[in-house]
């Protein structure tokens, strides 16, 4: 029988090792996913990783140059489930760094699977740096003030009040904003007939984080004398 001529105990022992560094490592990645609730969580990157390991041990088993067409094959497949996990709404792209961290799981995978195991960890803790040490320099980054010209979009909230109250939501407006560590370029207030008025304010180009624009919109729309309150943002040519 064939499987009888092809055992061998000891390439056993090594698949054995190989997979099982595979899944520890794709699992301390994925986990990390799965605490954050991306697409891509435990499990996902946990499989991409023992699978990547599974077919480059094959490879190497065949030996020659099948190894390396595995590992070819391994690069360019993991590229469609990536591919995936990327999604766009809108002007917005979202998934890029799912699919990154998928291809990086691979690439753990394919280092367990041809027996570098030591490597595998080593990849396996910049992967779980890149996506936990590095977002606070992220977060800090996009907060950071863009000149004009390098500004990808222009962010304007609008507040449509009462006449008698516009002077103070105006102040009360740039107020919050500034509170927020949005910085206010410019405000505009326009006479919506005779009962009420918009205030408009545009913030200095930067990188704005949804969640607390709609908080500090939420807030000014409890003011008295507010009637509506919103936020938009308009991409650039």
């Amino acid at each position: 029988m064939r499987f009888i001529e092809s055992f061998d105990p000891d390439a056993l022992v090594n698949s054995a090792v190989c997979y099982g560094a595979a899944f520890v490592f794709g699992t301390l990645i994925g986990a990390e996913r799965q605490y954050r609730q991306r697409s891509a969580g435990l499990r996902t990157n946990a499989l991409v990783a023992v699978g990547a390991a599974a077919f480059v041990d094959f490879g190497m088993m065949v030996g020659g140059a099948a190894s390396t067409q595995v590992m070819a094959y391994v690069v360019s497949g993991i590229g469609f489930l990536g591919a995936v996990a990327i999604m766009k709404e809108g002007v917005n792209v979202r998934g890029l760094n799912t699919a990154a961290t998928l291809w990086c799981s691979a690439a753990v995978g394919a280092a367990s699977g041809a027996g570098l195991v030591v490597e595998s960890a080593l990849l396996t803790g910049f992967v779980i740096a890149g996506n936990t040490l590095l977002r606070p320099l992220v977060n800090w980054i996009d907060r950071f003030p863009l000149s004009e010209e390098a500004g990808e979009a222009t962010y304007e909230v609008r507040l449509s009040a009462s006449p008698g109250d516009a002077d103070a939501i105006r102040a009360a407006l740039i107020e919050a904003l500034e509170a927020a560590k949005y910085p206010v370029a410019d405000v505009e207030t326009e006479a919506r007939g005779d009962e009420s008025v918009e205030i408009v304010a545009t913030l200095v180009p930067t990188s704005v984080v949804a969640a607390e624009l709609d908080a500090v919109v939420g807030a000014l729309e409890k003011r008295p004398g507010v009637l509506h309150a919103t936020w938009e943002s308009e991409v650039q040519a």
